[in-house]
């Protein structure tokens, strides 16, 4: 496979992954908003950091249990099951809550650098995420696990964390007040997220039986 591609499909699935509101997009977006674009970007570049790390560890992990097939199996019908429930959850369940004030206090007078990195360190979900998306794309002959491979990869996933951390910064004085950020309108968006991811495991469960 292409490294060209590789990277692009990393990027494209951090993108995705960091489109919900979450800890580091939104610390993210009120530094810059109480402290200037700079120190947000300073505590993104940190939180990458991380991310790159957290990733390639997810895409070496990936690696080894995919030399063990059963173990993938039931990875597969797990998460098939989970993200089924997630979907379910997000689209026809929850129920839109009143809209909060985002208020973050920041106090910390250390580097907005080594914060995102700290921040990114304490979200641990990013690794299983990355580890099931490698093993899907795997499977899909997307994506083999050589060096080259995996770094281009891990690389795209950094990127796609930063351009989403950067939007999140330069845009959400703008969208913030907008329906697009309203809490029925973000399940919605994480709902067709996870139904889409659901439907992609249920064709590479179907195509190995």
């Amino acid at each position: 496979m292409d490294t060209s591609i590789v990277f692009f499909l990393g990027l494209f699935v951090a993108f995705i992954g960091v489109v919900p509101p979450g800890l580091l997009n939104m610390t993210a977006a009120n530094i810059s908003l109480r402290e200037g674009h700079v120190r947000g970007i300073m505590f993104s570049i940190g939180a990458c950091v991380v991310v790159f790390i957290q990733t390639y560890i997810a895409a070496i992990f990936a690696r080894y249990i995919s030399n063990h097939l059963e173990i993938i199996e039931v990875l597969q019908r797990v998460a098939f099951v989970i993200f089924i429930l997630i979907t379910i959850y997000f689209l026809f369940i929850v129920k839109k809550k009143p809209k909060q004030s985002l208020e973050i206090k920041i106090r910390s007078k250390h580097s907005r650098f080594f914060q995102g990195m700290l921040l990114s360190a304490i979200n641990v979900l990013p690794i299983p995420y990355q580890a099931y998306m490698t093993i899907t794309l795997a499977s899909f002959g997307w994506l083999e696990f050589d060096k080259i491979s995996i770094i281009s990869y891990v690389s795209g996933a950094v990127m796609g964390t930063f351009v989403m951390l950067y939007m999140y910064i330069f845009f959400f004085d703008k969208i913030r007040g907008k329906t697009f950020t309203s809490q029925k309108n973000m399940n919605y968006v994480i709902g067709t997220v996870t139904g889409v991811i659901s439907i992609i495991t249920l064709i590479n469960i179907i195509k190995e039986l």
